[in-house]
């Protein structure tokens, strides 16, 4: 698929004749509800020969409307631009979410933005999607703007899983709990974290397993401390390797840590973007009392990680 990712409604063109078939919403996590309405509009995009258009925000809108509850990000802006294509096939405009936008009614984002500037044909949207200042505009509101204004609306039914709707919020509490297994069935896809690569305090090159320390956004939702496999992802290249999170008892600063030691590779990789994807759980984060019984541990790990990945290629 291929995604055209447009910054600002200044920079929005729209050339198609037969209107836009559009959707709105964060879309934090990309998962497996959003998916669907991605699926919906692809499909009656194909069906019209309308153009698809997805419209989000930066950042995410609680950062402004309830700065005191923001809650962390599933999936940063960097990691949308980079994964949205996988699931949409059209243009992406990322609205910055400031207190003009707030402070729009419904009515006016729907007029300004969804008619006179994408032309929009077809709104699809979520069942719980609301949009618009205090969120005025839900389903009833844009059922009767639509008539207003012209455009079609539907509304797609929650993906269910375990009896319960799949949403962002739900994903966030699994993962908070260590329910790391539980949120990537939510997904549908594995989880990314994305970041770059800066200096730490060396001790992984002293003893053998030299780490690439990733700096990641500090909104970013981590998966529980400890050490997992994983694979990671840089200049179009994949590499197996073992992940730690969490505070390194070896640094005298009390920070968290975002370490990774990829499998047959020693190459220096300074400031590089890397998309890391932890795939299993391995154990918690322990403290050690010397680096030698950390390089014990370590060995230890990428004998169970390296027979997990045989396994699975089997």
């Amino acid at each position: 698929m291929t995604a055209t990712f447009i910054k600002g409604l200044e920079n929005f063109r729209f050339q198609e004749k037969n209107g836009a078939v559009t959707t709105v919403g964060t879309f934090d996590g990309i998962h497996l509800g959003h998916q669907e309405i991605f699926r919906r509009v692809r499909q009656e995009s194909e069906k019209t020969g309308s153009s698809s258009v997805l419209v989000t925000f930066h950042p995410h809108p609680k950062v402004v409307v309830s700065p005191d509850y923001i809650p962390m990000l599933l999936t940063t802006i960097e990691e949308k631009e980079k994964f949205v294509p996988d699931f949409f096939d059209g243009q992406v405009l990322i609205l910055e979410f400031n207190e003009h936008l707030k402070n729009m009614t419904a009515e006016q984002f729907v007029k300004e933005i969804l008619i006179e500037t994408i032309h929009t044909r077809k709104l699809i949207v979520g069942y719980d999607h609301a949009f618009g200042k205090n969120r005025s505009g839900n389903i009833n509101e844009l059922q009767i703007l639509g008539k207003k204004y012209g455009f079609e609306l539907e509304v797609v039914n929650p993906v269910i899983v375990d009896g319960e709707p799949v949403s962002s919020s739900r994903i966030r509490k699994a993962m908070t709990r260590n329910h790391y297994p539980e949120a990537i069935r939510l997904l549908g896809h594995e989880y990314a974290i994305y970041g770059v690569v800066e200096k730490g305090i060396g001790l992984g090159k002293k003893i053998g397993y030299p780490t690439a320390n990733i700096k990641v956004s500090g909104r970013k939702l981590l998966p529980p401390d400890g050490v997992y496999a994983c694979w990671v992802q840089f200049d179009k290249e994949e590499k197996k390797g073992m992940m730690f999170i969490g505070q390194n008892h070896f640094n005298p600063l009390p920070r968290l840590s975002v370490e990774v030691n990829l499998f047959d590779f020693n190459r220096d990789i300074y400031n590089a973007e890397l998309i890391v994807f932890p795939t299993r759980f391995i154990r918690n984060n322990l403290k050690f009392d010397s680096s030698e019984k950390l390089l014990e541990q370590l060995g230890k790990d990428k004998e169970n990680i390296i027979g997990i990945i045989n396994k699975r290629s089997k």
